[in-house]
């Protein structure tokens, strides 16, 4: 089964060379993709004739108008109208694509979905996912920042549909769903924490309680509940956390190969670890954040993204395609 993606070819700190780079390498790599490079025309074929690209499995679609990241998200929608964008969004309303990837403006890309696709009829509020890598297991944090204020049922809804997203895109069975707070017992935390926790409490879900910022990275769940307020903070302190790491990690490493007699295979060897460990925290890896509950599949990519962040991204959006997921959140969000 062939696959249509839009892609938001001017999203982002490195478009269009970097996106298109990314579309180039999934259209590659994947036989069964049909990928729609939105943008600036004249822009987009110089990258693709750079790339050496000609093939039938990327076409291009032109749009004017560029949202900036630093463009008021709603305020640009209306005052840029067709832009790549709203376009790019535009082709999943038109049934040209069933998925949308951008790494441009996040609220943009946000309130594009919600005024051109909708909300999934269960759905009450959307949320974004991101995906933490620990050393036993993955954990999908949601939301991360598209609804700053939330209500008990949209948490809830939240742990349902990145319960889904994590037994059928990570493989994880029976995810363990905690609900993030400043304490483990239950009594702790705000009104929406306690009440959010009864409320979970009624659910089928693997719900494991409260679990605190620090068990993200333990491993203790797979699924980490909040409101995107909260979330979009644990977010960015943790990609601030990582680069500061991986900068000292790195500094320490050139140190202590100075003060080293040389022997290649030992720097090689230290080298290679840095590697990996750069690998195991480098977002590029694991593709951008799906927007959950909306009535198509977006992911939004991270605005530093390069060609390889990119094409991850395209693969996560067709899993998530080829995985009918929003069919399995109307079954599992239904009243009953």
């Amino acid at each position: 089964m062939t696959v249509s993606i839009a892609i938001d070819a001017m999203g982002g700190d490195r478009a269009p060379r970097e996106i298109v780079g990314g579309a180039v390498i999934a259209a590659r790599s994947e036989s069964d993709l049909q990928l729609h490079l939105v943008g600036r025309e004249e822009e987009i074929r110089r990258e693709l004739d750079l790339a050496e690209w000609d093939g039938d499995a990327i076409r291009v679609v032109h749009a004017d108008q560029v949202i900036e990241m630093s463009d008021s998200p709603v305020e640009a929608l209306s005052r840029k109208k067709g832009s790549s964008i709203e376009r790019a969004t535009r082709m999943i309303r038109n049934g040209e694509a069933s998925s949308v990837v951008s790494a441009g403006n996040t609220g943009a890309c946000v309130a594009a979905a919600a005024l051109l696709l909708g909300r999934l009829a269960p759905v009450k509020r959307p949320g974004i996912a991101v995906v933490f890598y620990t050393a036993s297991n993955p954990v999908v944090i949601i939301d991360v920042g598209a609804n700053v204020h939330s209500k008990p049922e949209h948490l809830v809804q939240y742990g349902v549909m990145a319960r889904i997203y994590a037994e059928e895109i990570l493989g994880v069975p029976n995810p363990r769903v905690g609900l993030l707070n400043v304490g483990e017992e239950d009594e702790k935390g705000s009104t929406l924490a306690k009440t959010t926790y009864q409320l979970f409490q009624r659910t089928k879900l693997n719900f494991i309680g409260n679990v605190e910022g620090a068990d993200i990275f333990r491993g203790s769940v797979e699924v980490v509940v909040c409101d995107g307020f909260v979330g979009n903070i644990v977010l960015k302190v943790s990609e601030g956390l990582a680069e500061n790491l991986m900068g000292h990690a790195v500094q320490a490493l050139k140190e202590g190969l100075a003060s080293l007699p040389r022997d290649p295979e030992v720097e090689a060897a230290l080298k290679n670890a840095f590697r990996n460990l750069e690998k195991r925290i480098d977002y590029s890896e694991y593709g951008g954040a799906p927007l959950l509950g909306v009535n198509g599949t977006v992911i939004i990519a991270h605005g530093r993204s390069d060609a390889k962040a990119i094409s991850n991204a395209i693969r996560v959006a067709e899993r998530m395609a080829a995985k009918d997921l929003n069919a399995l959140f109307i079954s599992a969000l239904q009243p009953n």
